[in-house]
């Protein structure tokens, strides 16, 4: 029976599968728990809340895959809103060029990210570290202990949030969650079919060996520490839309909120495994509990963040012992196939000399 699943599920399959019903499983059992809990309320504010972590998360996966990691993110999204936003109280653009502003400043911030880890030799977790804390302190000192308010701010501020695509029986599509859509679906594309995307996967899998084979490793973790700068500034925009009040404290603790989504999702810390898909679950089931857990029982922010590691380390744990194990008897299992193929080749060869 297991032979005959490994056949036709990858190990990274199980865990998406996996995932899939324990969010699931999570929906349900709040439903009986919350009342109107699928009320169209509520799910409007479950995906709306999704919307600014996935988009965060899309990048830090293209991070992640190549062995590598952007603890900076939660301070990239909280400059570019406060930056945008003091920008936006001083002069009059429209929308679409206040987010290519935002995913501008944002490249820029992880370029310099990517420079360092790339091109200067020094580990991920030690220069986003490090810029994690740097870009909190500009964002400080460029404040001056002021607040960017929604009433300072163009009068489209406050109608974006709102702003509804499409409505089916009450439940809308906010713009905040298209958005999220279209750039998960980009990543897909990026990821599935384009040769960037594969060669992201091949340097996570074996890094020495994808320089040897001529992959432009350096300049492709530079790429995807760009990318993730440049959702994160993307973010940085919808968070100030959402919320429209910026202090100096804006997305704080977000990097870890992403991190988690990634790595339950699926993608591995030694990079090279991992999907679109999976990232989606991942942010899924944590803004579910999130919300949920504070709507339930009126927990802390310091239980949430608790919650977090303790799924950072479920998921680290699995893969270290559960899917790598999978992964092994998926690799006999092919390779008895393989060679279980062979002998009938070379069966059919003898049978017809």
């Amino acid at each position: 029976m297991t032979d005959r699943l490994l056949r036709h599920i990858r190990p990274e399959q199980f865990r998406e599968l996996i995932l899939l019903v324990v969010t699931i499983g999570a929906l349900l059992f709040f439903w009986t728990q919350i009342p109107n809990y699928f009320d169209p309320r509520s799910i409007n504010r479950l995906t709306v809340g999704l919307a600014i972590p996935l988009v965060v998360a899309i990048g830090q996966m293209m991070v992640v895959l190549t062995r590598n990691i952007d603890l900076s993110v939660s301070s990239t999204v909280g400059l570019t809103a406060y930056v945008v936003g003091t920008f936006l109280t001083r002069n009059e653009v429209s929308p679409w060029v206040a987010a290519v502003m935002a995913m501008l400043l944002g490249c820029a911030l992880g370029a310099i990210n990517g420079l360092l880890v790339a091109y200067g030799g020094v580990p991920a977790i030690i220069t986003t570290l490090g810029t994690l804390a740097i870009y909190r302190v500009v964002l400080v000192e460029i404040s001056g202990a002021k607040t960017v308010t929604t009433g300072d701010l163009p009068g489209w501020i406050g109608s974006l949030p709102s702003k509804t695509l499409v409505t089916v029986r009450d439940y809308d599509l906010r713009l905040m969650v298209a958005i999220a859509l279209i750039v998960t679906i980009a990543g897909y594309l990026v990821l599935r079919f384009l040769p960037f995307g594969r060669r992201l996967y091949a340097i996570g899998s074996n890094p020495d060996a994808a320089r040897m084979a001529g992959l432009p490793a350096r300049r492709d973790v530079f790429c995807a520490f760009v990318i993730c700068g440049g959702l994160a500034g993307l973010a940085g925009f919808m968070y100030l839309v959402r919320f429209g009040n910026i202090t100096v404290t804006a997305a704080q603790g977000l990097e870890l909120q992403v991190v988690a989504a990634v790595v339950v999702g699926g993608a591995s810390i030694l990079g090279g495994q991992g999907t679109i898909f999976g990232v989606l679950l991942g942010v899924m089931l944590i803004e579910i509990l999130q919300q949920s857990l504070l709507r339930w029982s009126g927990l802390s922010e310091f239980v949430k963040d608790a919650i977090l590691g303790l799924l950072i380390l479920i998921a680290i744990t699995v893969d270290a012992v559960v899917l790598g194990r999978l992964r092994e008897a998926w690799v006999n299992t092919r390779r008895r196939d393989r060679a279980a193929a062979r002998l009938v080749m070379e069966g059919g060869a003898d049978g017809a000399d």
